[in-house]
């Protein structure tokens, strides 16, 4: 299995980007951050692509044990999705009383991520358009499966992942929820994402804002300019009418 190190957030997102590039994805082609580590991956690649970027709020909700280990998560949205792992069903702790607690604490957290990080925007429309769902990695694959079942129910023409490191196993296990699949590095054994970077530190909500905030300018310029050339264009075509 292919396996690489990535120096951070950064490089990772440089490489993704290029790889997307070359696919020749048909627009509109919105880019969606798992946050927080997925954000600047995601600015990155909305960047090169030219791509609007948003975010999909999801949370995984853990095993009371070990809660990096997850049980299932919960997506936004106006009637928010929670998708199990039946696996990991009737384990110490885990029944559906223990998912629906956790489920009501992790949309706490979904409403602030919300209000602060899109304060009060409404969601980019992925309805016919290339939708990419992006992350700092995969584990399980259990919280980036909740995000792309509920993606799909949205009728994106195209769907599909992209992350800089996951295990071989699991991104068979997601091949079928999406049209295309991106990894760069499948390393075998995989043990934790944080493993295969250099610096892996912990994003806070500054940084998060702060990647989102370049975003927005950067759209809000791109679109400035084409409004620019599609009025010189018009004023062209109207002192030189063609025949």
């Amino acid at each position: 299995m292919t396996s690489h190190r990535f120096a951070d957030r950064e490089q990772a997102a440089r490489a993704l980007a290029r790889q997307l590039a070359s696919m020749k994805l048909e627009p509109p082609i919105v880019v969606l951050a798992l946050p927080r580590g997925g954000v600047p991956i995601g600015a990155e690649i909305a960047r090169v692509l030219g791509a609007r970027l948003d975010l999909l709020l999801v949370r995984k909700i853990g095993a009371p044990w070990q809660p990096e280990l997850a049980v299932a998560a919960v997506v936004d949205g106006a009637r928010p999705e929670v998708v199990i792992d039946e696996a990991m069903l009737g384990m110490p702790g885990i029944d559906q009383d223990y998912i629906e607690r956790q489920t009501q604490r992790e949309l706490q957290e979904i409403a602030r991520r919300r209000a602060l990080y899109l304060q009060g925007r409404e969601p980019r429309p992925v309805g016919g358009a290339t939708a990419i769902v992006v992350d700092d990695g995969v584990a399980t694959g259990t919280t980036v499966r909740a995000a792309l079942q509920a993606l799909r129910r949205k009728g994106p023409r195209r769907l599909i992942l992209a992350v800089p490191v996951a295990p071989a196993d699991t991104c068979r296990a997601l091949r079928p929820d999406v049209d295309d699949l991106v990894c760069l590095s499948q390393p075998d054994p995989f043990r934790a994402i944080g493993l295969h970077y250099d610096d892996f530190h912990q994003l806070d909500d500054a940084e998060v804002m702060q990647a989102l905030d370049a975003a927005r300018q950067r759209e809000r310029a791109e679109g400035a300019a084409g409004s620019a050339r599609r009025t010189d264009a018009s004023v062209l075509q109207h002192r030189h009418p063609r025949p």
